[in-house]
């Protein structure tokens, strides 16, 4: 084969390659148009099948087994005609069903128990391409992995191209996880609130303004947006319509105000000081130890209690090693968390004080209480 027809050869091949993933390309931008769409980081994408709400997939499975190798076109028709029935029953959404807000934080509230809606929910992330780190229905909380949000990706004219066929080399340099947490607000009526983290990837430079030699992964600040993206789709997943849960989460959200204030008595003595009563305070504090690095192993709203783990990173020594294990699987269990007590108490009508406990709970008057107050003051005041 002489250099013009091998030449001729290859050129063959990149056409067809070309062709292909545009034409792959042309589909996914028929099919979606969402400025939300993420891959997890683990090596297991969860399913991403658009199933009725409230319908539990393990069980519709179910009803489509041909016992035997046989059945009757009569069973098949009364099959189709269950299914469509229970489809026409559950897409009619729950009643109910709205957003609250106090300042810049949303929550969705649904007329419906916690036990009820947990597989639901479970189900939803799934759906949307996580898998959960935590999976607690006894505490109601679960946490996805870490995911990168791949449409963020620039749609360049290389990526319109070739982007289907080596989607691989693409990455964003960003990671989000969420974490949910259904509260029992009273009887019959339920409080979903939807966390986001996010970590950002930066160079690490020998001499300011110099090459980059490695990356660490950081923090970077919360997204309340994309907390609103996945309410609006919860919503949507529980029955309600596209235009209508849009519409409720567009609402414009109040004024910033900051109502958290760091106190210290003496030498011993620290708390933050919250000019909010405790239904109000409880749910501050639980969305702040979920946008922390805080994972909440139990709570008691009788007594007004967080029971919760904290890993700080200086403990660790490798900062750098840290936040590469962030990605992997494993439980942060393991990374000598330790834990303490968040305390919440009513100080009046419309004021309350967080405390910081040890695991027994006793006063935790030592520079990591104070550290930990500290983190927490940040975030009530945001």
């Amino acid at each position: 084969m002489n250099l013009l027809q091998l030449s001729r050869r290859y050129l063959s091949i990149l056409a067809l390659i070309v062709i292909a993933s545009a034409a792959l390309t042309s589909c996914k931008s028929v099919t979606s148009s969402d400025t939300v769409d993420y891959k997890s980081a683990g090596a297991v994408r969860g399913p991403n099948l658009s199933y009725p709400p409230d319908l539990i997939t393990a069980q519709a499975d179910r009803r489509y087994i041909v016992q035997d190798g046989t059945a009757t076109m009569s069973e098949y028709n009364a099959a189709v005609k269950k299914s469509v029935q229970i489809r026409s029953n559950v897409m009619t959404g729950i009643p109910g069903m709205r957003i609250a807000r106090d300042g810049e934080r949303r929550w969705l509230v649904v007329e419906k128990p916690a036990t009820e809606l947990y597989p639901q929910v479970k189900d939803f992330w799934q759906e949307n391409g996580f898998l959960l780190e935590i999976d607690s229905p006894s505490t109601g909380i679960m946490e996805t992995d870490w995911a990168e949000n791949r449409a963020k990706i620039p749609q360049d004219w290389i990526r319109s191209v070739v982007g289907s066929a080596v989607d691989s080399i693409y990455d964003t340099g960003e990671r989000d996880k969420y974490k949910t947490r259904l509260e029992l607000s009273k009887p019959g009526e339920t409080e979903i609130y939807i966390t986001q983290r996010g970590m950002i990837e930066k160079c690490v430079t020998d001499t300011p303004g110099g090459a980059c030699i490695s990356t660490l992964w950081t923090p970077r600040p919360n997204d309340p947006e994309l907390e609103a993206v996945f309410l609006a789709r919860l919503m949507e997943r529980l029955g309600m319509t596209q235009e209508q849960a849009k519409a409720m989460v567009a609402v414009p959200l109040g004024p910033k105000t900051p109502k958290a204030k760091f106190v210290q008595e003496g030498a011993n003595q620290a708390y933050i000081e919250l000019s909010a009563g405790f239904d109000r305070s409880w749910r501050d504090v639980g969305l702040a130890l979920d946008r922390s690095n805080f994972t909440v192993e139990d709570r008691n709203r009788s007594t007004g209690v967080y029971y919760v783990r904290y890993v700080n990173p200086k403990d660790l020594g490798d900062t750098k090693g840290f936040f590469s294990n962030l990605f992997s699987s494993k439980d942060e269990s393991g990374m000598k968390a330790k834990k303490y007590q968040v305390l919440v108490k009513s100080a009046g009508e419309n004021s309350a004080n967080v405390y910081v406990q040890n695991a027994d709970g006793k006063p935790e008057n030592t520079p990591a209480g104070y550290q930990l107050l500290t983190l927490l003051t940040e975030q009530l005041t945001k």
